[in-house]
């Protein structure tokens, strides 16, 4: 059956052509713009976001501690708007991750951290907004107008922003090169669409899933649980594969699908392999990614440190179909609109 004409799955599909536009673009000048903040001896990283934008800090936050040695914290944009009492940001690097660049809770943390005189940074695609003039310096993200509600294509360019800054700092050149082979990854990543869509239909009675990862893939379980939560109106939670042991796994049953995202070998492979055996002997069915088991939906070989940029690929196709299985219209989610402006 053909599948109807959509925003947000054209959008899907334009994802390695978008990541690719940014490398190309900013590449060479985020490397001049990581050599004054080496220079600077930052001693951490606070990266204000909502939504999706949340979910490119968090790999951020491996990203950063893995390659720089740099604690990276999420702010609450809320004390410095609800309660006026911004942190004290000295010694810090000062990041504001948005796809409009228009909420003013996330513009005014970063106002008031440059005004403390620390370095501020907006990733951020509309490099005219409120957020990009806010900021010290900006990496726009080249995604183009992004006309779905649904984020797509502004998160993996958010993604391949981060690991440019991270790769930079670190100096970390020939995984600066292996970067730059990532949109032909994603590109395959994409060709696995048919399998994806016969894996949605299990969630088509489904009223709540779990999506399981750990380690630099563990943003990638929050981004495919929102949106799932999204476009299917299905329950996803995300845990680490860690966390879930640790008390949640006795909800594990019939009625509970669970997705295991994993790159290829990778660290936490092992772990979420004896996971699923745990989840397969309670009953919940598997809908894995990127892991060695049947059924699976296959992930091209890459980086572990920038697979979530290809793990999230079948991740954002499985809840586009699984709305469409649900008999939902995945361009246009309920209650949704493309730009939230929270104070």
């Amino acid at each position: 059956m053909a599948l109807p004409e959509s925003t947000l799955r054209r959008e899907i599909a334009e994802q390695p052509d978008a990541v690719a536009r940014l490398l190309s673009r900013e590449g060479a000048r985020v490397a001049r713009l990581a050599a004054p903040i080496r220079r600077s001896g930052v001693r951490f990283v606070l990266i204000a976001a909502r939504g999706t934008s949340d979910n490119a800090a968090r790999y951020a936050q491996y990203l950063f501690g893995v390659l720089d040695g740099l604690p990276v914290a999420l702010a609450a944009p809320s004390l410095t708007t609800l309660y006026g009492r911004p942190p004290d940001t000295r010694g810090g690097l000062v990041i504001g991750i948005s796809q409009s660049g228009r909420s003013p809770d996330i513009v005014e943390t970063v106002a008031a951290a440059r005004r403390q005189g620390a370095p501020t940074l907006a990733i951020v695609n509309d490099a005219e907004s409120p957020l990009a003039r806010a900021a010290s310096e900006v990496i726009p993200l080249h995604a183009g107008e992004e006309r779905s509600v649904a984020a797509t294509k502004s998160y993996t360019t958010q993604l391949a922003a981060v690991a440019l800054l991270a790769l930079s700092l670190a100096g970390k050149r020939t995984l600066l090169k292996k970067l730059g082979s990532i949109p032909g990854a994603m590109a395959e990543a994409l060709s696995a669409e048919p399998s994806v869509r016969r894996m949605a239909r299990r969630l088509a009675a489904a009223s709540r899933a779990v999506v399981l990862a750990r380690g630099i893939n563990y943003p990638t379980a929050w981004e495919i649980a929102l949106k799932l939560k999204e476009l299917s109106l299905i329950l996803a939670e995300p845990y680490s594969s860690a966390d879930f042991q640790h008390g949640p796994i006795a909800l594990a049953e019939p009625d509970l699908p669970a997705i295991l995202v994993s790159a290829p070998g990778g660290r936490p492979e092992r772990e979420l392999l004896a996971l699923a055996r745990k989840l397969r002997e309670s009953g919940s069915p598997l809908l894995p990614i990127g892991l060695p088991v049947p059924g699976a939906i296959p992930l091209p070989e890459s980086p572990e440190l920038l697979s979530p940029l290809v793990a999230v690929l079948p991740g954002q196709l499985l809840a586009f179909h699984a709305a469409l299985a649900r008999g939902l219209d995945p361009d246009s989610p309920r209650g949704l609109k493309k730009v939230t402006e929270t104070r």
